[in-house]
């Protein structure tokens, strides 16, 4: 019991110091009740390439984000409660060993571990908090998750239409299948709840065709809308952002690279996990 006080107080120094290397742009998390399990380092899968993450796990959300000063200050934060997580074990890819897949509503992506012991650690670690978590009262498992994307260098031609890449031609994602399209074939606009409940995101051709069948079937999860942007509902702001700045914060991850480490898997700490005991605390 004596142990309980001093962990307490270091658990909430930790957090903070966790929600300080986000800088003013991260969003807080301190919250009562809230541990921090583990953390480290991860390669995360985006539409170019492997790059290194730092993951923090709480008991009941999973918080990462970029790498930048020698790993001592983060940017681009993301967080995703526990309860919105479905892991899948898989097996050694080309690229990426020691992997699995998390999905969510709102994005789905691969990540890899610098050993088969530490993958091991994160998702039994992650899906003991989600249990723990999942079993309190008011909280319940997603059934609907996004699709993963398929990276950018996968594809030299656009996945609908055969239209090769070019510097001009560039590469889009559909966000209901994750195709690699080229611009013409991804014009098409649909709300996807799962993913947003408002925002107009880009769907190729296909897909957009294909949803408006079962349109009827499903008009609480997906509305449709194609180029014209005349009574949607959505202010010029927010239309605005579907198009070219929806496509921005897609690449945000991979600008200036001259700011990104060159982090080896192999010379980083291993993740840090507290005593079992104390991820019981309420949330």
């Amino acid at each position: 019991m004596g142990d309980e006080p001093r962990f307490a107080q270091e658990n909430q120094e930790r957090i903070h110091a966790v929600e300080t290397s986000f800088g003013p742009l991260g969003k807080s998390l301190c919250k009562p009740g809230r541990v921090l399990i583990g953390e480290g380092l991860l390669r995360k899968q985006s539409r170019r390439g492997p790059r290194p993450r730092v993951f923090f796990l709480f008991n009941d959300m999973l918080v990462y984000g970029s790498i930048i000063w020698n790993g001592h200050w983060h940017k681009s934060q993301k967080i995703i409660p526990l309860e919105e997580i479905q892991l899948e074990d898989l097996e050694d890819g080309v690229k990426m060993k020691n992997q699995w897949l998390i999905r969510t509503p709102r994005k789905s992506f691969y990540v890899s571990a610098a050993s088969q012991q530490e993958k091991r650690a994160w998702i039994e670690h992650i899906e003991d908090c989600q249990s723990r978590l999942l079993q309190s009262a008011g909280h319940r498992p997603r059934s609907l998750f996004a699709v993963t994307w398929i990276p950018d260098q996968s594809s030299a031609i656009c996945m609908r239409c055969t239209e090769k890449f070019t510097v001009t031609q560039r590469r889009h994602h559909c966000r209901k299948c994750g195709f690699v399209v080229c611009g013409a074939c991804s014009k098409k606009r649909a709300v996807i709840g799962h993913i947003h409940p408002t925002k107009q995101l880009r769907v190729c051709t296909m897909c957009f065709f294909s949803l408006a069948r079962t349109e009827a079937d499903s008009k609480d999860v997906t509305r449709l809308r194609g180029n014209s942007t005349e009574n949607t509902g959505l202010d010029e702001d927010e239309v605005e952002r579907s198009g070219e700045e929806e496509e921005a914060e897609d690449q945000m991850e991979d600008h200036d690279p001259s700011r990104w480490m060159d982090l080896q898997m192999d010379s980083w700490p291993p993740c840090v996990y507290f005593n079992p005991k104390y991820t019981r605390a309420q949330i």
